[in-house]
């Protein structure tokens, strides 16, 4: 565990120096572990093979497609399984293994035509059987998978031949396409074989095929050489390396040990832009940062005292020191660039407020609590930056920072709100199905507490859950905006969040790396991933 000890004072000593620098229109703050970068001189690297190395900030979780939450998770399942719907690099849904579809006029059934001679990696062939064998298995409630809510409106699933599937809802859902999308095919033989292990041992029909995971160390792909599509990949093999320390990760750009590094630590962006041998890609995204309250723990389960939280915290310098400028505000429950974002005003920096707000909730001298977050460099600086702000309102935050695959399971290991440890969660979200369903029912409908979903600020509002019924049910996009629109502005004033920071999406490749692109949703794209000379 991290943040302990000479190094957590040192942390906190530079970050109170760094507020200020940003105060007076400084650069921001920078930790330990990016400055050991900093001396090492980018050398000029040649690539004469295949194999590409992509470093990542923290660990994947499961390579199982229906069980993943996290961003990395869905990076790593994405090289290998494909679904019959897909996402482009804007995050529009296009087909992918289907050939077509079709949406009757009420909404309620969804015909599929698949693509001809597609196979598993395992030889399997896939058809409309197996596309059935996938959705029965996502909807299976003795299976308890992450995707299973996502489907929860399904009522039949039919192969009413080889190459037609044809799904029947229960009520019009406006984001079913988005959600087919995020349901990846895997081989029904390797299901049978597998069962629970399937996510150490994947089995899917995309470009590149499964050779390794070592937990914590690499997860290694490699190409599909009987891929249907006409190009091939164009690398024999990706690496994936998780490296959270910043300066690690910065260190292997520098020197070619990794020819692709995501995220680009924000500290060291304008130290290596416009150098020749490293190109630094920058988009904005649906990536959210928050800190979300067990609203159902003391004292987080006063709507004051989850206020006073939200003013406390100095959001500009929030985004000068730990993202180094590079983000924005968050100003609403998602990302101005997810579907039927509505801006909401308030929680400006008011220590003074949230003094007020506190004494009303009966904690006039503050209270104690736990923050827990990964233990990546961005992440630490982030908490630490929490605990420096929230102790000038008498909040005295213990900093708890684990590897992902701790703290998911010590989030997802409570099966009740009771038995529930979390108090408060430093953490991003990005709906990678693309969609407002995706920003919103997960997070905050009481159906979504851990395990079954991310809402671990153990939100309940019966007008919000209502409401999100409503919005999907939604036909009509004005009415769909409408809905969502009086979702964003109850849930910004019941504060389940501390609403932190929208993120740019920042990476950083050596300049012969063609083809390897960063998603707005923080998902990484390597199927046209290219080395060139």
């Amino acid at each position: 565990m991290k943040g302990k000890g000479r190094l957590g004072s040192i942390l906190l000593m530079m970050l109170a120096i760094a507020l200020v620098a940003a105060g007076c229109g400084g650069k921001g703050g920078q930790d330990n572990a990016a400055d050991a970068g900093k001396s090492e001189n980018t050398k000029t690297v040649s690539k004469n093979n295949k194999d590409i190395v992509i470093a990542i900030n923290a660990n994947f979780i499961t390579l199982d497609p229906h069980n993943t939450s996290d961003t990395h998770s869905i990076t790593g399942a994405r090289t290998m399984y494909e679904g019959l719907m897909g996402f482009d690099e804007n995050m529009n849904v296009v087909p992918v293994l289907a050939d077509s579809y079709k949406i009757s006029d009420d909404g309620l059934t969804y015909t599929f035509t698949l693509k001809d001679n597609v196979k598993f990696h395992d030889g399997t062939d896939f058809n409309a059987e197996a596309v059935k064998v996938n959705l029965d298995r996502i909807r299976d409630e003795k299976n308890n998978l992450k995707l299973r809510k996502s489907f929860a409106k399904v009522t039949n699933v039919a192969a009413s031949d080889a190459k037609t599937v044809v799904i029947t809802l229960s009520e019009p859902y406006n984001a079913f396409l988005n959600k087919m999308a995020m349901a990846l095919m895997v081989s029904p033989k390797a299901l049978k074989e597998q069962g629970d292990n399937i996510g150490k041992n994947p089995v899917g029909t995309g470009p590149f095929k499964f050779k390794e995971w070592v937990q914590g160390d690499r997860l290694v792909v490699v190409k599909n050489a009987d891929y249907r599509q006409k190009e091939l990949p164009k690398v024999d093999s990706i690496t994936f390396k998780p490296v959270p320390e910043n300066g690690s990760r910065i260190a292997m750009l520098k020197t070619g040990e990794a020819d692709f590094i995501y995220p680009m630590p924000t500290e060291q962006v304008s130290e290596v832009e416009g150098q020749k041998d490293i190109v630094v890609d920058k988009i904005d995204s649906t990536i959210v940062r928050y800190v979300t309250l067990n609203t159902m723990k003391k004292p987080f389960d006063d709507v004051k005292v989850r206020q006073a939280i939200n003013y406390a915290i100095n959001k500009d310098a929030y985004i000068k020191v730990v993202k180094s400028g590079l983000g924005a505000k968050l100003d609403s429950t998602m990302s101005s660039k997810t579907q039927y974002y509505s801006k909401q005003a308030g929680y400006d920096y008011d220590v003074a407020k949230a003094k007020k707000l506190l004494a009303e909730a009966g904690y006039p001298d503050g209270f104690s609590a736990e923050i827990w977050g990964e233990n990546d460099s961005e992440t630490m600086k982030g908490m630490q930056f929490i605990q420096q702000q929230l102790a000038l309102v008498g909040i005295k935050l213990e900093v708890k920072s684990m590897e992902g695959g701790t703290l998911s399971q010590q989030i997802n290991s409570a099966k009740t709100p009771q038995e529930a440890k979390i108090q408060m969660w430093y953490v991003s979200w990005s709906p990678s199905s693309g969609d407002a369903d995706g920003a919103t029912r997960g997070l905050f409908s009481s159906e979504m507490f851990p395990p079954a979903g991310a809402n671990t600020a153990y939100y309940k509002n019966a007008n919000v859950d209502k409401w999100i019924a409503d919005a999907n049910k939604a036909v009509d996009p004005k009415q769909a905006g409408s809905i969502y629109a009086d979702i964003q502005k109850q849930i910004w004033e019941d504060a389940p969040w501390a609403f932190m920071g929208v993120d740019q999406v920042i990476s950083g490749k050596r300049a012969y790396l063609n083809g390897v692109k960063v998603f707005p949703d923080g998902s990484i794209s390597v199927r046209d991933a290219e080395v060139k000379q």
